[in-house]
Parts: structure tokens; C-alpha cells; sequence
């Protein structure tokens, strides 16, 4: 898109958007050089040395988890597609119960930095850390370079930036932001600017909910009349379930695919599950995804409001023809309540919000390249975990930040949706079968695993390549070719049970068996002792 979003709504200032996003930027760099002062070992670096709070934790943890996608995305589709749009927050929410009931709290006291140490708990250190850290690194790369391009977009429409070399300045300039937050605050400097920046989007998510309900005194049912008045001939269809999903048989089925993997990819998120290593104990790890439970729930609720005021004060014709389109709803309504004011500090918390998920994501696979590949693959863990590790780990957040930054400005015209959705197929079908067999199966082995991760990922990338969303559909990413066989555009409902069903062969099918081990990690997971302990200074 090389079209300003100044020319789509007058009144707009981009640089009003500048100086918000410079302020932000300079605050929030200052926080990470104060938070970097106690980075002293690879435990600082990796988890904030086990520092912070359960509630702390799951301010950061929202902050994690609601990207621009949270704020933007659902918010526009609820605008313009009414319930079936809603059904993300749901999917997106419930999603966190199964990581409090399943994982919070056993990982927390089983593992030290990474997904690979839980499953080298009681498995071969080495095959299992190799796969562990290939599945971090593809959900991390697919999610960063969705990111980075939606942060071309989205900020390039919000400053008015026209032209691919300005998007591509944009992009870079996220990018190397983005680098030296996890350069020099680590774990640390991370954690505090999620924090930052869950508070200013929670916050403005709910300053906006009351300014629409003002405009209606408070009277949710007068919003919704006036949202399905300003909908046309199809206003209706925003208060009944099947606007968008409900056309077919296929499209039905593509939905319950992609409720599927939001659901079940949330518990297998590398940089999510990285988050539960930030705190002392697993009572407070338990802590922080119930403050992240209320806290995503509340902004989901308020996404609710915002995205039918969007198409109440607003409307979806005008959403439609605007730049990003439903990515555009919250920052039209931001300009018709606020003017270009409030349009300018929406425009700082998408690009906060940007960053702060970048940054986590960056840092998670570093992590998990250097603790588990370098660390104990390459040296089998007789590596320092100071000059050595840590040193690897921010070579390798380079590197990373290199590769978002050429992968962003490559697809930064392409459709971006089909990356997040193999992010999150990807940790459901790889992660989370052998996240739940390593904790609840004793039979489960080395062989199960591999197969479980390796074919999880092989079948999921081989299923999106050849879906809707690669080809064969008008919002395809490649529109001049039609190679699509696979006829849902998110491979869940397919590449899910087949990677379970993967596991559960390659288990049985080796002979491997350490009961004792699995024992000993069940005492460890459910009892806490000998799991990793906060680090004193």
C-alpha cells in the first residue's frame, strides 16, 4: 500500500504521530539502559534473573500476547463483521485457561530458560534441544515477519509514509529498535517495556470504550441499533453468527480449523511459555496467567465496544475504503472521537505494541538458539554461561533482527495473515503434542518427540503452502498462480490430531522407556523441588 492514511482521513498530523512515537521510543530506552544495570549471568539475561512478580509477569505477559493484531485487527473485524469477528477474542481468550490448567505452572517448575529443557528433562539431550529449538525458531520467524510487515503497513499509514523506500526505512528503523531493546535490556528491558506497553494499550482501549458508550449514555443496546443502522443491507447480519464463516460447508469448517489452532497454539507459543521462566515460583507463575486471564479478558470486552462503535460512528463502508481497511477501523474512530490527538497516541500504542511483541519473539528464539543449540548441542553443555551463551544469544538477536527486517520489506505487500496463522498452527501442532506428552505420558520417548515436533512442522508447512491463503484465493498470497489442493486456509483441524497421532507412533514404535525418569519429573513438576530459584544480587 503506498497511499497515506492522511489522505484517507483528513485531519490527520503525521508528525503530531512522529513526535508520540519519538517520546515513547526515547522513554522507553531509557527504561531498558535502567533495567540492563543487574545483567550479570545467562539466568539475568534468559528470565530477568526469576525477578519479577506473578502480577507483573502477567502485565508483561498481555502485553506479550496482544499484538496489533489484538488491537486493530479485532476491533475492524468486529466492525465489520460483527459476531463472527467477536469469535477471535473468544478463541484468543480461552485459549490462556488451557495454558493455566496444563502448563503455567508445570513448565515453570520443570524447565530453566527453554522449551528444549523440558523435554531433556527425561529425553536424549541432544535430538530433542535440536528439534525444540527448530519448532522455536519457525513459530518466532513466521510471527516476526508477520510483525514486521504489518509494521511497514500500519505505521507507514499512520505517518503518512507513501513509497516502498519509505516503508522499507519504517521497517528497518522497528527492526534496529527492536534489536537494541534485546541487546541491551535482555530479559530484563523486555519484560518492563511489554509492561509499559500493556498499560498504555489497556488504557487507551478503555479510555476510548467510555468515550463511545458516552456518546450513546451508556446504553450498549442504542450501540448496537446505531451499528446495525450504519451497516446497510447487512447491518443485521452484525448481531448473528455466520456473516463471515457461515456461507458454506468449508468455510465452517475453516473457522472450527482456525478456533482449533488459536486454541490450542497458545499454550505452545515459545514466547509465551518463555515468560513463565520470569518469576521466583510456580505459585506465581500461576499468579501471572490469572492477572493475564482478567487483563486480556477486560481488553477483549473492550474490542467489543470499540468495533461496533467503529461501525456505529464510522461504518464499515468507510473502514472498506480506507488504507488497511479493517486494520483502519480503531484509528478512524480514534480521529472521530478525539481529533487528531487521540489519533496521534493510537498511533504510539500500535507502534508500541509492535515493538514490545517483536522484542519478545526476538529474544525467545536467541534464547533458544544459544541455551539449546550452541550450549548443549554444539558444546553438550559445557559451555560458560556468561562469555560464552549470552554472547551467542545476542550474536543471534541480530542476526534475527536481520532476518525480520529483509523478511518484513519482502512481504511487506503480501498478505501477512497466512504467517500468523502458521505461527500458531505450528506451536499447536509441534509444541503442544509434546509439551502434554512429556508432562502426562510416562511411555512417551525421544523417538515420539521427534517425530511429533519434525512431522508436526513438515505437515503443517506442507498443508498452508498448498491452502487458500498461499494460492487460489482473491486474498492469496500469490494471486498469479492457482497450486491450492487443500481446501482449508488454516491447517489445524488437519495437522493437530496428525501430529498427537505422530507422537503417539513414533512412541510406541521405540522401545525407549525410563519410568524412573518420569517419575522424578513428575515429583519435580507438580512439588517444585529442584526447580530453578530466583537469582540474589
Amino acid at each position: 500500500m503506498t497511499v497515506y492514511l492522511a489522505a484517507a482521513v483528513e485531519g490527520s498530523r503525521p508528525g503530531l504521530n512522529i513526535t508520540i512515537f519519538a517520546i515513547f521510543v526515547v522513554i522507553t530506552l531509557g527504561i531498558v539502559v535502567w533495567a540492563s544495570r543487574d545483567n550479570r549471568t545467562a539466568a539475568d539475561y534468559y528470565a530477568a534473573g526469576r525477578a519479577f512478580s506473578g502480577p507483573q509477569n502477567g502485565i508483561a505477559i498481555s502485553g506479550d500476547y496482544l499484538s496489533a493484531a489484538s488491537f486493530l485487527g479485532i476491533a475492524g473485524a468486529i466492525a465489520v463483521y460483527g459476531y463472527d469477528g467477536f469469535l477471535y477474542s473468544i478463541g484468543f481468550l480461552v485459549a490462556w485457561l488451557l495454558a493455566l490448567l496444563l502448563v503455567a505452572e508445570l513448565l515453570r517448575n520443570t524447565g530453566k530458560f527453554t522449551l528444549g529443557d523440558v523435554l531433556a528433562f527425561r529425553m536424549r539431550q541432544r535430538p530433542v534441544r535440536a528439534a525444540a529449538a527448530t519448532s522455536t525458531l519457525a513459530v518466532s520467524l513466521f510471527y516476526l515477519l508477520a510483525q514486521m510487515a504489518g509494521a511497514g503497513v500500519l505505521i507507514s499509514l499512520l505517518l503518512g509514509v507513501s513509497g516502498s523506500a519509505g516503508q522499507n526505512l519504517v521497517i528497518a528503523v522497528v527492526g534496529a529498535i527492536m534489536i537494541v531493546y534485546v541487546l541491551v535490556g535482555g530479559m530484563k528491558g523486555t519484560t518492563w517495556v511489554q509492561i509499559v506497553k500493556a498499560v498504555l494499550l489497556i488504557g487507551a482501549a478503555a479510555a476510548m470504550t467510555v468515550w463511545v458508550l458516552g456518546r450513546y449514555d451508556f446504553n450498549f443496546s442504542s450501540l448496537l441499533h446505531d451499528a446495525v443502522n450504519h451497516g446497510g443491507k447487512t447491518g443485521a447480519k452484525l448481531l448473528e453468527p455466520g456473516f463471515k464463516y457461515g456461507k458454506n460447508g468449508t468455510s465452517k469448517l475453516d473457522f472450527l480449523s482456525l478456533a482449533l489452532a488459536l486454541v490450542l497454539g497458545t499454550a505452545g507459543l515459545p514466547h509465551v511459555l518463555m515468560r513463565f521462566y520470569t518469576v521466583p515460583t510456580a505459585k506465581e507463575a500461576r499468579r501471572s496467567v490469572v492477572w493475564a486471564i482478567g487483563l486480556i479478558g477486560v481488553f477483549y470486552l473492550f474490542t467489543l465496544v470499540l468495533g461496533y462503535g467503529a461501525g456505529a460512528l464510522v461504518g464499515p463502508e468507510k473502514i472498506a475504503k480506507a488504507p488497511g481497511k479493517e486494520n483502519a477501523a480503531a484509528p478512524l474512530l480514534a480521529l472521530e472521537l478525539g481529533g487528531p490527538v487521540l489519533l496521534g497516541f493510537v498511533a504510539a500504542v500500535a507502534f508500541a505494541t509492535i515493538l514490545a511483541v517483536v522484542a519478545g519473539l526476538t529474544i525467545t528464539a536467541s534464547a533458544s538458539f544459544a541455551h539449546d543449540v550452541y550450549a548443549n548441542v554444539i558444546k553438550r553443555g559445557n559451555g560458560d554461561s556468561k562469555d560464552g551463551e549470552v554472547r551467542v544469544a545476542r550474536i543471534t538477536a541480530v542476526v534475527i533482527g536481520a532476518l525480520a527486517i529483509v523478511g518484513g520489506i519482502l512481504a511487506k505487500n503480501q498478505n501477512v495473515a497466512f504467517l500468523v496463522a502458521l505461527a500458531f498452527a505450528v506451536a499447536a501442532s509441534a509444541n503442544l503434542p509434546t509439551i502434554l506428552y512429556s508432562l502426562f505420558w510416562r511411555r512417551f520417548n525421544t523417538a515420539g518427540a521427534l517425530w511429533s515436533i519434525y512431522g508436526g512442522l513438515a505437515v503443517t508447512i506442507v498443508l498452508i503452502v498448498f491452502s487458500p491463503a498461499v494460492s487460489g484465493a482473491p486474498t492469496a498470497m500469490i494471486k498469479s498462480h492457482d497450486f491450492h489442493w487443500f481446501p482449508l486456509a488454516n491447517p489445524g483441524l488437519v495437522s493437530i490430531p496428525v501430529s498427537f497421532a505422530l507422537g503417539w507412533l513414533g512412541t510406541t514404535l521405540s522401545r525407549q522407556r525410563d519410568d524412573a525418569k518420569y517419575a522424578e519429573m513428575q515429583v519435580r513438576s507438580l512439588t517444585g523441588t529442584g526447580a530453578e530459584k530466583a537469582v540474589q544480587h
